[in-house]
């Protein structure tokens, strides 16, 4: 059996599947293998465990009942940019592996699948996740946490301490504006419609609309732009939505 007691203890598995043989069958294998699993059988509780239990890796389907796996994954990338997730999915074609590559994923393995080789992807991926957490990894290197303080133009973001500094000086941040600007941030360069920012920032909350969205990114151009009535950094898209551009020499 592979060696998977470190002096962090045993990894653990989030199997985010609906179909229950499958969910269990892969729990069980996993668990031969020394590995604490535990099974979510829809988006919603997949976010639930992930938030509550912290696992090590996640084995992650697509097509879920109450919240699709790409959109797991969204809201997963917002948090945690370094949490290894491997998508199992029967839709296995380029487009379905690009898109879900560019959403944040680590590793794609289409249904069916050999087991062994899910295993060895598996012990891959957390070998990795250890490298890139800081923990010690076999070459003696460690890759340091992502910073707490992000910076673009004269503007700075304290997430930890929900607190932003902008032209206009000191602004306290809540936890909402926050977890948006983690989003354009986690995103940065890239379009993102009204619908991707409401899913992702509230979820599955109800009562929400796409005017809550620009009501967010009015403030945020007060906070952060010279002028916000011509943004530079928070920028609209005719028919689309909104960009983030970290470097406004940058365009594209």
């Amino acid at each position: 059996m592979t060696n998977l007691r470190e002096s962090k203890g045993i990894k653990k598995i989030l199997v985010v599947e609906d179909e229950d043989h499958l969910a269990e069958g892969l729990k069980l294998n996993l668990s031969l293998k020394g590995y604490d699993a535990r099974v979510a059988g829809d988006g919603v509780t997949a976010l639930e465990k992930w938030k509550a239990w912290q696992p090590d890796l996640i084995v992650l389907d697509i097509m879920l009942p109450e919240l699709d796996g790409l959109s797991v994954l969204r809201h997963i990338r917002v948090e945690d940019e370094r949490l290894p997730v491997l998508i199992l999915s029967a839709r296995g074609d380029s487009d379905d592996k690009i898109k879900g590559f560019s959403f944040g994923v680590d590793d794609y393995l289409a249904k069916p699948f050999n087991l062994e080789e899910f295993l060895l992807r598996v012990e891959r991926l957390l070998t990795r996740g250890t490298w890139s957490r800081g923990e010690t990894n076999p070459h003696g290197n460690g890759i340091s946490p992502s910073p707490k303080i992000y910076k673009f133009g004269p503007n700075s973001i304290d997430f930890e301490a929900l607190i932003a500094h902008g032209p206009a000086g000191r602004i306290d941040l809540t936890e909402q504006e926050v977890k948006l600007l983690k989003i354009f941030i986690a995103h940065r360069g890239k379009p993102l419609s009204r619908s991707e920012l409401l899913e992702t920032g509230w979820g599955y909350e109800k009562g929400t609309s796409t005017r809550t969205v620009d009501n967010f990114i009015v403030r945020f151009r007060k906070y952060f732009e010279d002028n916000p009535r011509k943004p530079i950094y928070f920028k609209s898209l005719r028919s689309v939505g909104y960009l983030f551009n970290h470097d406004p020499e940058v365009q594209g």
